[in-house]
């Protein structure tokens, strides 16, 4: 079930007055009420207002949710702290929930025509708690189809939802293709197992590429530097090229410029729509660090007669 933000729903303020609050449930109810609104969705977002207005109205129940509220974030998964289901929220239950959503009866209640006339969904047991978990990947990873052992540890709570142990946990996961740097994949039921029947939570993968001796990530591109002498830059060379499955022959062009950059297509990452994005190739020119005699009169040489001046338009 996912958390939400009341006082978001409402654009109020959470240290918004009652009066704040009611009028900004007003304006919304006139704005999405089904009967006169031919807004998109308009039936639904007069349905979240009623159900934030039913929740911050009075003082008991925005307490009661105030105290959850540090624990979520609009829209994503919403955990509790450990046990505050099994006491039914913070003090909420027994009150008629009507039509309003899961996160609601989960705070205050599940009696009403909506859950089998006054038993509690909590008597069934309560879910386990999700595990999160941050899984290091290799650029090259990202292009393979095999799949990759992951271990993780999983807690366990007892019935009043005390922490009482850890196990260790291993699965093989398939890296969907395309995955972002930071992207965040969710296994369901591979978390921590429920208490008296309830499901188990879920595992939530963050992705994060591992840095990589050779390549620089930017979106689905791939960045290489080349070290090249100044005479390949000057009169053209052919250099091949690592990428992530191999290597390319790739043709430096003659006056090629320090910095430049080439790029080769379809050997960067590969993006979800299927394609892969371009390996850029930044040409650096390298010095030889020690000349000798000979090699520094043949530099000389070729300053008196390039007649260049690097400096023109300085």
């Amino acid at each position: 079930m996912d958390f939400k933000d009341y006082y978001k729903i409402l654009g109020v303020e959470p240290t918004a007055d009652d009066k704040a609050i009611k009028a900004a449930y007003r304006k919304l109810a006139r704005k999405y009420h089904p009967d006169v609104s031919k807004e998109k969705d308009a039936e639904a977002k007069f349905k979240d207002a009623s159900e934030a207005y039913e929740a911050l109205k009075s003082a008991d129940k925005r307490a009661e949710y105030d105290n959850l509220r540090k624990y979520g974030h609009h829209g994503q998964p919403f955990q509790g702290p450990p046990g505050w289901q099994s006491r039914g929220g913070f003090g909420g239950g027994g009150q008629d929930t009507g039509d309003f959503s899961d996160f609601f009866s989960s705070i205050f209640g599940n009696r009403g025509p909506g859950f089998g006339g006054g038993q509690s969904r909590r008597s069934a047991g309560r879910r386990g708690q999700d595990v999160e978990m941050e899984l290091p990947v290799f650029l090259e990873e990202t292009l393979s189809t095999e799949s990759k052992k992951v271990s993780f540890q999983v807690p366990h709570y007892n019935a009043a939802g005390q922490h009482v142990s850890n196990t260790s946990k291993s699965l093989n996961v398939k890296i969907p293709a395309g995955v972002a740097d930071g992207e965040r994949i969710r296994l369901k039921g591979q978390g921590a197992p429920g208490i008296g029947g309830g499901a188990n939570g879920d595992l939530y993968l963050t992705i994060r590429f591992a840095p990589h001796p050779k390549f620089d990530v930017e979106g689905e591109n791939l960045i290489i530097t080349l070290p090249l002498a100044p005479w390949e830059l000057a009169l053209g060379t052919e250099v091949a090229v690592p990428t992530l499955t191999g290597k390319i022959n790739l043709k430096v062009p003659a006056g090629s410029q320090n910095g430049q950059r080439m790029r080769a297509k379809g050997h960067g990452l590969l993006h979800k729509a299927g394609h892969r994005g371009y390996l850029f190739v930044q040409l650096k020119v390298v010095m030889p660090k020690k000349l000798d005699h000979d090699v520094k009169a043949l530099w000389e040489e070729l300053a008196k007669k390039a007649a260049f001046d690097p400096r023109e338009n300085f």
